[in-house]
This record gives C-alpha cells, structure tokens and sequence, in this order.
C-alpha cells in the first residue's frame, strides 16, 4: 500500500473530480431546494457499519455515533452489514433517501479499493455518495501466534521466504484492508503465503488467537487487547512513525521495508445529493466531536489518529486512493 502522501492527481484523478465536483454542485442546487430545517435531526440516524462486530470500523463507527447521539439528543443507531468487502452495507447507503438519516462509517477498503477488486459492484464510489467527515486515520499492525517462531520483521520475512506457501494470515475478507495490507507487504519483500479470508475481522482474530491462522495485519484497535494481553504477539506497525499505543513496536520502514506505508482511514460518507444545510451539520458536529477530550482520548488509546476535516478534504482523499489502490492491484495481479 503506498504512503498517504500529496501527490499530483493523474488524469484519471483529475476525470474522477471532475465527476464529483459536478455531483457536488448538482447536489448543491438540490440540497437547496430540498433544505432540511433547523429542526435536523428530528429522528433517529441509521449509522451502516459495512463490516461485522469487533473490528476497527465498528469500535470507530459507534464511537461516532455515542458522539453524535449525545450531541443532537436523536438516537445514532448502528447497523452491522458486513460482506463482499464491506460493499452490501455501502449500497444499502446508496439507495437510502439523501434525507441525512442513514449514513455509512465508509473504509478505505470498501471506497477505494473494492470498486478496483469487484468491477461490477452496484454503486460508484464516487457518483454514489456524499463526503461528510474524516474520522480517522488507524495504522494496521502485523501480528502473529505465539506458535510461530518469529520475534520481529526480519525474522518474520526470512521464516516465510525459507517457507513459502506454509504460513498462512487471516483477514476480514477479500479486498479488506488486512487482505491488501499483506498482499502489499508480501509484494514489497517478496514473500509467498496463504491468504485465509473470514466474514468479518472478529472472526479473523479470534482464529488467530486460537492458532488456526498464524498471521494478521490489520487495524490497531482490532487487536490491542489481544496484545496487551499477550494472546498474539505484535511484530511492526505501517504507520511512518511509532504508535503512543504501542510504543515498542517499530514501524515496517525501520524494521527493514525502507518507505512502507499501509495506515486504514475511515470516515462518514452519505447518500449522493444530500442538502448542503445537513451536510455542514453533520461535518461541524464529527469535527467537534473528534476534537473533544473524551473521544481523543478514546481514539489515541485504540491507536487511532482523528482527522477533523472539511468534506471536500475527505472527497479529496477517496479520489487519490482509488487511483493509488488501482496501481497496488494491478501490479500485484491481485484477483477474486
């Protein structure tokens, strides 16, 4: 996975703005017309989490929503639909009323990596929705059962090198960010291993912790306990520098793999042509909330980085990683 970095968009970034920015303003001209009152919200919020209990996008996405709950006095509700890479839940979103009252705790797997890997997926990342805020940005960690006998990065490539096809890692999925994370690493050291795919994080870790899988690279907050409490054992994390959750453990880029990157990033994303009035909401108040101590505070100890943001910043991002996502797949020959 490329590094997170400003980059000149390509000419495919620049056709895929243009798309946007002419939904943007499409979406503009109707959240005009169709302005909510100040009365928003008036219900409760359906909040899609697109993947299973337990993992970084549900910790995060109901984070969010005890944020928001306290904040408007409206229930945010969350809704587990997991499966095809976090793509059944992003179209659930796509076809809900534009009306602000269903959103998607979007991924950088199911927005910018899954429309690459599922060609005829049935929305577009980018016609299909309305950026609201960046949440956060959690670097993935690469972790391993106690049974393999690797202590660090080094050991942990020489061990699969001298045995390829033998050590086998776990994800969320197909096309889920610890599937494409390794496929990256593996790409990057030359390594050859068994990709096991699971509905979901939770069941990806806890097959780790019971030795069934020897491998996993995925977001901090997924496994943090499982660490802490020495059940799996933390090797190095794709952040570019040391995670204050993990002090001890180096980066990839230290380790060895000089400019490995890999961090997941998540944020809120809506219906397409959502009123301009319920998107400023909706954005203003995440943005407060990620600032407020008990949810910084929250999200540091799980190694998470918030991003308060402003909608176009989020929309700026998911473009980029859609082209960047392309090349790391393309290049990889990854196929389903």
């Amino acid at each position: 996975m490329p590094a997170f970095t400003a980059r000149e968009p390509s000419s495919l970034n620049r056709r895929q703005w243009s798309q946007w920015a002419a939904a943007a303003a499409l979406g503009s001209l109707t959240g005009t017309a169709l302005a909510q009152d100040s009365r928003y919200p008036s219900k409760a919020i359906r909040m899609v989490i697109p993947f299973t209990p337990g993992g970084s996008a549900d910790i995060l996405g109901r984070a969010i929503g005890h944020e928001l709950t306290t904040a408007w006095g409206q229930s945010v509700v969350p809704e587990n639909v997991a499966g095809a890479g976090g793509s059944i839940g992003a179209d659930r979103v796509a076809k809900a009323s534009a009306d602000g009252y269903t959103l998607l705790m979007g991924h950088v797997g199911t927005l910018a990596v899954t429309p690459t890997l599922y060609p005829k997926l049935p929305y577009d990342p980018i016609k299909s929705f309305t950026p609201l805020a960046w949440v956060a940005r959690v670097p993935n960690v690469l972790v391993v059962h106690p049974s393999l006998p690797v202590n660090d990065l080094a050991s942990f490539i020489s061990y699969a090198r001298a045995n390829p096809g033998a050590v086998n890692f776990s994800s969320g999925g197909n096309g889920s960010a610890a599937h494409m994370t390794m496929a990256y690493l593996s790409l990057q050291a030359g390594l050859k291993m068994q990709h096991v795919p699971y509905k979901g994080t939770a069941p990806a870790v806890n097959d780790l912790v019971a030795g069934q899988v020897q491998a996993l690279f995925t977001g901090i907050p997924a496994v943090l306990a499982q660490i802490r409490s020495g059940q799996i054992k933390a090797i190095a994390v794709s952040s570019p520098q040391r995670i204050p959750a993990l002090p001890n453990v180096p980066t990839v880029a230290e380790a060895g793999l000089p400019g490995f990157e890999a961090d997941q990033w998540y944020g809120v994303v809506g219906p397409a042509n959502m009123p301009a009035d319920v998107v400023a909401k909706i954005n203003q108040q995440i943005n407060a909330s990620l600032r407020s101590p008990s949810i910084l505070e929250r999200l540091q100890s799980e190694g998470a980085q918030p991003m308060p943001s402003t909608p176009k910043v989020f929309a700026d991002l998911i473009v980029k990683d859609l082209a960047r996502w392309r090349k790391v797949i393309v290049d990889s020959k990854m196929t389903l």
